[in-house]
């Protein structure tokens, strides 16, 4: 029997945290993994305690939602909730970073960022050269899931 890659096996897992997003117009999910192991996960949702966009529809300004916290912010808040530390750890994201959640996941101490679709920002793509963060398009077509 073929088993998938630790890598992909990661990304299916933040795909399936990505369903549980509620802003209709991107589901992002996010896994956040040292030695093998998930530390913390997240998904693109509202503030703790205010409406979804799946309730009250989304709060757009410049072509963003920004209803959402998004899904790294989200993993990294979940891993600071229950004092897990991140340094040395990788993230698995369904959709690559933006910008502000790109430099909150290089100050949480993590050097790799695995994501399965670019989205956007090539400026994320600039910066972690020059700080010499690690990522790695998974395409999330490359292996059978």
């Amino acid at each position: 029997m073929n088993r998938i890659s630790w890598d992909r096996y990661f990304l299916n897992l933040a795909t399936q945290a990505a369903t549980r997003s509620t802003c209709s117009r991107k589901h992002v999910g996010a896994v956040i993994v040292r030695d093998k192991t998930v530390l913390s996960t997240g998904y693109n949702g509202s503030v703790r305690g205010a409406p979804h966009c799946t309730e009250a529809g989304c709060l757009m300004e410049n072509s963003h939602c920004i209803r959402t916290v998004h899904a790294e912010a989200n993993a990294l808040i979940q891993a600071a909730r229950h004092g897990i530390r991140l340094e040395d750890a990788q993230i698995y994201v369904t959709a690559s970073p933006c910008f502000n959640c790109f430099k909150l996941i290089v100050n949480a101490g993590i050097r790799i960022i695995f994501f399965g679709e670019f989205y956007r920002d090539d400026k994320v793509l600039q910066f972690a050269e020059e700080l010499g963060i690690e990522m790695t398009d998974l395409g999330m077509d490359d292996e059978p899931e």
